[in-house]
């Protein structure tokens, strides 16, 4: 099979490119604008492989969409790019809408095309596969978690934009029957994550023997997945997925904030101790939290569990010790981007 990614020069997407080289005999074509977090060094192990192609180009772009669609001819679209921090969306919401909303629409009507002139068996046999977020459903109390039937509640302008677009996704499989998947994920870690996030950036501040800045008083809970088992789940998604229907992805792994930290900190204090300051966790600090922080999030998996076998192989304590170790040994490629200011303060609110 031929998989169109988009996004894939990003963290989610360039592990999904590079297991899927790894361990499938699919052709690959990247399709990826390059933005600040996007990167071709996450493809780099890759980059020389015969069944790996790159295009650079805008999902709001329609003209490139149609042209590396025309020339690749790909059997699945796995549809990941995104505008993804929201404490970036809470300071410059219109990036969002633009990439968010009208880039999958591009996206989708692009493809609507494309779709109808394959012939029969390619076209029974092709998918549109759109990864989404579990935050499009809001907050969660201390009970309860997301299914695939939760009404959607999003919170902030980055879980609004990805809300809109999964609307729209939905409504080209209702009014067009194009053969869509959705899959909506908990919050992914692991490596070649940029910078910003709450695990890479403390684990980066850290090293750099900085302060650990806390939103709140790190009450705040999310469910936690390693990369590389979400980059599995989104291959059983596409390969065995009904089409139509969405599924749940998460690592079963709650966890409050503050404990995300500690964790991390005790991982570092045996890795790569601070001799002069003691324990990591003597650096955390609490900070204003953002506007609109949502509670908790938590997803109940038991779909993709029982319907396509998929189960997270990684616990939250293994996956957060192999991520540490991961940015410990390659600091060449993290530490310029925290040299560009991927780790100042966002999310005050300024847009508004």
């Amino acid at each position: 099979m031929r998989i169109f990614v988009t996004g894939g020069a990003g963290f989610i997407g360039s592990a999904l490119v590079r297991y899927l080289i790894a361990e499938s005999d699919y052709e690959i074509l990247v399709f990826d604008s390059l933005t600040y977090a996007g990167s071709l060094s996450t493809l780099a192990t890759v980059s020389d492989n015969p069944r790996y192609r790159f295009v650079r180009g805008d999902i709001a772009d329609a003209t490139a969409v149609r042209d590396a669609l025309t020339a690749f001819r790909p059997d699945i679209v796995t549809h990941l790019a995104a505008e993804s921090h929201v404490d970036r969306s809470i300071d410059e919401p219109g990036d969002f809408i633009r990439t968010n909303l009208v880039g999958t629409y591009t996206m989708l009507a692009e493809t609507l095309a494309y779709w109808r002139a394959l012939p029969g068996t390619r076209r029974d046999a092709f998918r549109f596969h759109h990864i989404s977020t579990d935050e499009v459903y809001g907050s969660l109390g201390a009970s309860g978690r997301f299914t695939e039937a939760t009404p959607y509640d999003p919170r902030s302008p980055y879980s609004a934009s990805k809300a809109g677009s999964d609307h729209l996704v939905s409504a080209w499989g209702h009014t067009y029957a194009l053969p869509i998947l959705l899959t909506n994920c908990s919050n992914n870690y692991g490596p070649h994550q940029f910078p910003e996030k709450l695990i890479p950036l403390t684990i980066a501040r850290a090293l750099n023997g900085e302060s650990l800045p806390v939103y709140g008083r790190g009450e705040n809970i999310r469910d936690w997945l390693h990369v590389h088992d979400h980059v599995r789940a989104l291959r059983c998604v596409f390969e065995r997925g009904e089409p139509g229907r969405r599924y749940n992805i998460g690592g079963e792994a709650e966890r409050r904030n503050i404990d995300v930290v500690r964790t991390l900190c005790a991982v570092l204090d045996r890795e790569r101790p601070r001799e002069d300051r003691g324990p990591h966790a003597g650096a955390i600090g609490f900070v204003e939290d953002r506007p609109g922080h949502d509670l908790r999030y938590a997803i109940d998996p038991n779909r993709i569990y029982t319907e396509l076998g998929w189960h997270p192989h990684e616990t939250f304590e293994t996956g957060i010790e192999r991520t540490v170790r991961w940015y410990l040994e390659n600091e060449r490629w993290w530490r310029p981007l925290v040299g560009a200011n991927a780790t100042r303060r966002l999310g005050l609110g300024s847009a508004t």
